[in-house]
Formats: C-alpha cells, structure tokens, sequence
C-alpha cells in the first residue's frame, strides 16, 4: 500500500468512526421516533460496521503501513485479525439484508408484521448471524502461512498455494464471494423491488379513492411512499456500486490465474485496493442514507454536535 492509499484509508477511518459512533450513540437513547427492532438492527449494523474499521482500516492496514515492525503482523496475530475481517464483514452485509427483509414485511405483509418485526426476533437474528458467520470463517485461519521467518518467529500472513488449486479451497472461495456480496445484493434488489411494487400499488388505488372524492391536494401518505422508493434506490444503488470493483477484482484473478502483483503500479493491484477502498466505504453508507434521511436523528446529530460550543455559548450570553 502506497502513502496516496494510505492517505485514502486514514480518510475512510475518520467518516467510518464519525459516522458509525455517533448512531451507536444516539439510536439507543430512544429519541429519534423508531421502533425497537428497527433500532435494534441499525445499531447492530453500525457496530459491525465499526468492527470492520477497528479490524481491516486500522489494524490490518494502517497500522502495519506506519508500524512495519509491529507485533500485528507476527503470523498469529495476522490470521486471527482476518478471520475477524472476515466476520464483520459478513456480519454487516447481511445485516443490511435482514434489515431490508424487515422493511420488506413490515410495508408488504401486515400480517406478518406482527410476529416478526419485533424487537425479540431481531435480537434471535443478529445473535443467529454473529454466531454463523464467526463459524463460518473460522476455516481461513487453514488458508494462511507465514511469509518469511525471523528467529523462528513467523511473519506476515499469505495464502497457501493450494488455496488456489485445491477444489475444497476453490469451492470454499466461490462459496465466500457468493454469500459476500453476490446473494445479498440479489436480496435487497429482490426485496426492494418488491416493496416498490407494493407502494406503487397502493399509490395508485390511493390516487383513485382520492380523484373520487375530487381532491388534487397533495396527499402526504402518497408523499411518505414516495420517499420511501427513493430510499429503497438509494440503499440499492450505492450497495451495488461500492462492491462491484470487489466483485470485478475478485473474477479478475479467478479467470486470468493473476494471483501475485509486480508492484504498486501494476493494473491488477490497482484494481485490488480500488474494490477494497470501495468495499469498504460501503461499510458506513447504508447507515448514512438510514439514519441521516430520520428528520429526529438529524436534530439529534446537531445537539450532539452543539455540546462542546454550549459553555461559550453560555458565556457569550
């Protein structure tokens, strides 16, 4: 990693930091009008969120950029920060997907509602995932050797050649990019066009009941489902952008056999750290367009904000 990436990823810390903090802070306290489920999992989100930053932008990139000689990057240490990259990355996608499928069931389906969008069920689904997807990662710590030795200590972390030609480890790859991003963008395109659909339904029997009754005023349940498909998009559409270049890298490789990089300006790596840069910008947007669009979580945002000017407020008074 260069000193521009370096740079690039010390910017996406502090966005991904402000961001994911600030809606751990405040979702809880119950302020900003959402049900407990929905708080629930958007504060499961942002904290896997902040998990892949804590793992991937800090410890794995950052600080071994700056610190090459750091005890993180001892064999050990290296293989259990991947396995943690690895869950919370997991975690967070298909949170964003259970996420969805509870929006989905709570605007499409009424009587569903009631059993499952609640605050029990999404606790049951966000410990089902942690759990899953902690297992499920565990087998890449089998994947990894050390790059060099010094004084017996093993250093660094690469993969073993046979992860390549091995059919248990191919599979085992395909497997991981399916489940991460692959399925989960198929989901919420799936379960999003759905819930479109259904607004656009009930819009249009909503405009009907409403022309009967010779009205042109503006209708604000129309407006309220209105804004909820531009949300829908917005979730869809950066969620596809940002883990394409990931997705495009990680067929790149696989069909081309490009496995190892000449330097910093060879094409492939370039793609490489573009789609872990996108990737990971994807772990803070979906809470952005969530929780910034809750009129409530923006005033709250701003009372946060205001705390440290308060004493010169008072003071100028």
């Amino acid at each position: 990693m260069d000193l521009a990436l370096a740079d690039s990823f010390i910017t996406c810390i502090l966005l991904h930091l402000a961001v994911n903090l600030v809606t751990i802070w405040i979702l809880p306290q119950g302020k900003c009008g959402l049900s407990k489920c929905i708080t629930l999992y958007l504060v499961a989100i942002a904290a896997a969120d902040l998990m892949v930053v804590i793992t991937e932008v800090i410890l794995k990139r950052t600080l071994s950029f700056y610190f090459p000689d750091s005890s993180l990057k001892i064999t050990p240490v290296c293989s259990c920060i991947i396995v943690l990259i690895c869950m919370a990355r997991d975690t967070s996608v298909w949170l964003t997907v259970t996420f969805t499928l509870d929006r989905f069931i709570a605007i499409c389906h009424q009587k569903l509602k009631a059993r499952y969008c609640t605050a029990k069920t999404a606790a049951s689904v966000i410990a089902m995932l942690c759990l899953l997807f902690c297992l499920k990662n565990i087998p890449w710590v089998f994947t990894l050797q050390p790059a060099y030795i010094i004084d017996n200590i093993p250093w660094q972390c690469q993969l073993k050649p046979i992860f390549y030609t091995l059919p248990m480890w191919i599979a085992y790859d395909w497997v991981h990019r399916l489940l991460t991003p692959v399925l989960p963008v198929i989901s919420i395109l799936l379960f999003n066009a759905l819930t479109v659909q259904h607004i656009l339904q009930a819009n249009r029997v909503r405009k009907g009941l409403l022309s009967k009754q010779g009205g042109d005023q503006v209708d604000p349940e129309t407006e309220n489902r209105r804004k909820s498909m531009i949300l829908l998009f917005a979730i869809s559409g950066s969620f596809i952008a940002l883990w394409m270049p990931y997705v495009i890298n990680f067929l790149y490789y696989r069909i081309t056999s490009t496995y190892y990089y000449t330097g910093p300006n060879d094409p492939g790596y370039i793609l490489q750290q573009i789609g872990y840069l996108f990737q990971l910008s994807s772990s803070c947007t979906n809470t952005c367009i969530y929780v910034v669009t809750q009129v409530k979580f923006r005033e709250e945002v701003k009372k946060v904000v205001s705390i440290p000017f308060m004493p010169i407020l008072k003071l100028l008074k």
